[in-house]
């Protein structure tokens, strides 16, 4: 998987991209947890799900954002972050003209990010927003949701409580025209440690593939 160097807003920003032999594959981003707590592109969640997307035949791409691995810049609050995650996003764009369905996974602070993204960027058609941080961030931006998705967490998740991802998926549930599904994996904890890594990913695996064939947003 080749290691790219793409630019960004502050400078070069590190990331693996991992294209298909088709053109008009589709393509996904992964967004990784916060920079402040050892989140990087190579965290086992990130990987996961990057190699998740690839097997079900996207062209996928993984960053580090600023200031994290050979990134350039600083933290910036999540506010630099998600025009990292937004040039991401052009590059590999720039690269697959072609390509009719467009997603965007993250992972915790990757998750409100990702969700930012989805609110920036009318052309994603999916998301999946593993263990969202609704306890920490804000996430009343999404109104209305543009776009159908995963929201999956686990019950024991200390980080993010469970009660706080509920409350938000309750809210997305109320909007008309899209469909937020809610999976929560018992017993598993915020970075879903074996043997709920695999269930995680087949959870996510099962959602992308029916939508992929429903062809709706």
């Amino acid at each position: 998987m080749p290691e790219v160097i793409f630019p960004g807003p502050e400078g070069r920003l590190e990331g693996r991209y991992h294209p298909q032999k088709e053109r008009d594959a589709p393509i996904a981003i992964v967004l990784h947890p916060h920079p402040q707590f050892g989140g990087t592109m190579n965290n086992k969640v990130v990987y996961n799900l990057h190699y998740a997307f690839y097997n079900m035949g996207f062209t996928v791409l993984r960053f580090n954002f600023r200031g994290v691995g050979r990134s350039q810049g600083e933290y910036d609050q999540g506010v630099g972050e998600l025009s990292d995650a937004a040039s991401a996003l052009d590059y590999l764009q720039s690269m697959n003209a072609n390509s009719k369905h467009c997603w965007v996974a993250g992972f915790s602070f990757g998750a409100w990010i990702g969700m930012q993204l989805l609110m920036r960027r009318p052309e994603i058609t999916g998301f999946v927003s593993v263990s969202p941080p609704a306890n920490m961030y804000d996430f009343s931006f999404l109104a209305p949701c543009p776009s159908s998705g995963l929201i999956i967490n686990g019950t024991n998740d200390r980080v993010a409580p469970p009660a706080d991802t509920q409350t938000l998926v309750a809210k997305l549930q109320e909007q008309q025209g899209i469909t937020v599904t809610h999976e929560e994996l018992e017993g598993s904890g915020h970075f879903f440690e074996e043997p709920h890594m695999d269930t995680m990913i087949d959870t996510v695996t099962g959602y992308v593939k029916r939508r992929l064939t429903e062809g709706t947003r």
